[in-house]
Order: C-alpha cells, then sequence, then structure tokens
C-alpha cells in the first residue's frame, strides 16, 4: 500500500505536460505515491456545464494533497458560446475551479516563494529571496458580483451609500459591481501565517501590503488586524507599505524585503511581480493551503498554443512538487529535489526557450532527475 494519495489534476493546456515532466521527477526521487486522476478545466465546462465536477470535489476529500497543472477562463460571454448546444441559454455561469476548489476546501493561504537561483540568466537581481503570502478565499475574489445591478440593490446603496450618488441614476445594465470583502478572521489567519512562516524559517521582516488610505472599509480592516497580529511578534521587523508603493520599492531594491502578506488581489500582482524577477511564471511554484488539504500549482496559464508540445519551462512545476514534500513532511525529499533544480539551473547545460536553449520540457526533468 502506498504511503500517500495525491489528486492529479492536469487541467487545461500544457497542464499535462508540466506535470508528466513533475511524475518523471518524483518517480526518481522514489516518493512513495499513488497519483489519481481528477477531471478539471475547460473541457468539462464545455461538455458538462461545470469546470470543477462533483466526481472531483469527492476526490479531494479523500486524498493527502493534490498537484494541478494550468487551467483555462474565459468571459463570461465566451464561456457560454462554447457550451455544447443543450447545455446553451441553461443559466450556467463560468467560475474558476481553483478559486472554488479555494473556497471550497478552505485553501486560504496562498503560499508563492520567489527565488532567484544562481546561474538563472532570467534573474532580474541575483540573491533575491521572497515569500508571499496571499489571502486566498475573499477579497475581490470572492465571488459576489453584480452585473447588471438589481433594482433593490440599487436602491440599497442610494440610500446607504452616499458615494453612490453618481451612479444613482443609471440602468442597471450601465454598472457593474464587484463586491471587495475582507474578514477579520482571514485577516488574521493568514498575516499569523506570514508571521510563523517567519518565526519558523529565520526571517527578519514581515511587510504587510494595502490600500487603507484609500480603500478604508476592506484594506482598513486588514490593516488593523495585521497590526494586532504584528504585537504578538515582537521578535520578528515588521512595516506596512502601499500596494502601489510596494511595486516600485520591490523593483528598485528587492534584497530590503523578505516576507510579504496581502490581501487576495494585492498578493496576485505582486507575487507575479515577484516570479517576474526571479525568471518569471517559469519559475513561479505555488501552494493553496488549508488545515486538511493543499493543492500545489505552477502560477503561470495554460498556454494553450504550446499545448502537447512539451515545449514550456517545468521548473514552476517541479518546485510545485517540492513544495508539496515539505508540506507532506517529506522534508529531505524536498531538499533533495530543491538542490537537483538549482544544480541544473547553475551548469546551464539544459535551458527552455524561455531561458534562450532548446531543450524540451521533458528533457529539463529528465536533467533534474539525473541530478537526484
Amino acid at each position: 500500500m502506498t504511503k500517500y494519495r495525491i489528486a492529479w489534476l492536469p487541467g487545461d493546456g500544457i497542464g499535462k505536460d508540466v506535470l508528466d515532466a513533475a511524475r518523471l521527477v518524483l518517480d526518481h526521487l522514489a516518493f512513495d505515491a499513488e497519483f489519481i486522476h481528477g477531471d478539471i478545466g475547460w473541457e468539462f465546462w464545455c461538455n458538462e456545464g461545470d469546470p470543477l465536477p462533483q466526481r472531483t470535489i469527492d476526490l479531494l476529500q479523500q486524498v493527502d494533497a493534490a498537484l494541478f497543472g494550468a487551467i483555462t477562463s474565459k468571459p463570461s460571454d465566451a464561456a457560454e458560446a462554447e457550451l455544447i448546444p443543450e447545455l446553451q441559454g441553461k443559466g450556467l455561469v463560468y467560475r474558476s475551479p481553483i478559486v472554488r476548489l479555494r473556497q471550497l476546501f478552505d485553501l486560504y493561504i496562498c503560499l508563492r516563494p520567489c527565488k532567484a537561483y544562481a546561474g538563472n540568466p532570467l534573474n532580474y537581481r541575483d540573491q533575491i529571496d521572497l515569500v508571499v503570502f496571499r489571502e486566498n478565499t475573499e477579497d475581490l475574489y470572492a465571488g459576489v458580483e453584480f452585473s447588471p445591478i438589481p433594482a433593490d440593490l440599487k436602491a440599497v446603496l442610494t440610500q446607504h451609500a452616499p458615494n453612490f450618488a453618481p451612479f444613482k441614476d443609471l440602468s442597471g445594465d450601465q454598472v457593474a459591481i464587484s463586491c471587495k470583502i475582507n474578514t477579520l478572521r482571514a485577516s488574521q489567519r493568514i498575516v499569523k501565517a506570514a508571521f510563523e512562516f517567519a518565526r519558523k524559517n529565520g526571517r527578519k521582516k514581515v511587510t504587510v501590503i494595502h490600500k487603507a488610505n484609500v480603500v478604508r472599509a476592506s484594506d482598513g480592516l486588514f490593516l488593523q488586524a495585521a497590526r494586532e497580529v504584528a504585537r504578538q511578534y515582537p521578535d520578528i521587523q515588521w512595516e506596512e507599505a502601499n500596494v502601489d508603493a510596494i511595486c516600485m520599492w520591490l523593483l528598485k531594491n528587492p534584497l530590503n524585503y523578505d516576507v510579504l502578506v496581502a490581501p487576495n488581489l494585492y498578493g496576485d500582482i505582486i507575487s507575479d511581480l515577484c516570479a517576474q524577477m526571479v525568471g518569471g511564471l517559469g519559475f513561479g511554484c505555488s501552494g493553496n493551503i488549508g488545515e486538511k488539504l493543499a493543492v500545489f500549482e505552477p502560477t503561470h496559464g495554460s498556454a494553450p498554443k504550446y499545448a502537447g508540445q512539451y515545449k514550456v519551462n517545468p521548473i514552476a512545476t517541479i518546485l510545485s512538487a517540492k513544495m508539496m514534500l515539505d508540506w507532506l513532511g517529506e522534508v529531505e525529499k524536498a531538499k533533495h529535489l530543491e538542490a537537483a533544480v538549482a544544480a541544473v539551473i547553475a551548469e546551464g547545460r539544459v535551458r527552455t526557450y524561455d531561458m534562450g536553449g532548446n531543450h524540451s520540457t521533458l528533457e529539463m526533468a529528465q536533467a533534474i532527475a539525473e541530478k537526484l
């Protein structure tokens, strides 16, 4: 009997390509696991009207962790148009399955390490070593949206929100609203997770990212929660930064930063910026982590034009597998895997197209496996 059950979720586009690469490496590492395929993605939206079928949700309730490849998402009109004819006009609404997973399983931590490995020709600056904690379940990604706006909602906003006055006379189909919902509990626990990580891993500083000077209610609550949590960690230096300013300062002085924590949208943006500074999304690994389940994934998209060509860089996915090993307690295997990745990058003999080379997805994976 295998030690672990891992949900294997290729998803869309290059998802299968990069998961094949990760499997090659995990097999060389003698990772004792059963990999169980799960259906997720655009194909199941088009043919079933649900990109996250109930059978996949059931699977995820029975595994130790999951590794996810990539997802395709399109605007509402395009999503409706691509449904099979018998599903069109049924009122089905596409919603990103990975966002649903985060909320269904309360995967409240999005953890995104961004590390500049020596020898990577794409590094913005050597020695960058940042870790982004992104709240993963609410904020503007809560999915509470209105377009068109119902008349009764417009009436309530007109009555209770003076700043809604410029919009009150517009018809409902001329306005759209997406609610930015932050709760005290979720804000506290993501900030606490960032500080706990800093303490456990010998990190010196946590930067709390917000825009409370303008977005006073929701970001104000987040900042209030962060200040309360920070007082519990006198051994960890901390600071506050507006989201627009931190984009500038990260580019100017990336070595001044260590652990960053942010609400959902800001964390999404900042983590992509940080990933680009260490080579781009081909190196961007991440984990969606809850108390009982974690889903690990590269942060790149599905790149459908490259699907099946085994052309793209699999390092982001392989580093996501490394994160999965850490979360499962397989710390030594995780260390060996990261060391193998670092060795291949430093050696520079095998490089995918984004790194200026012409090696394939599986050739990169094989090179890493050989270092194990």
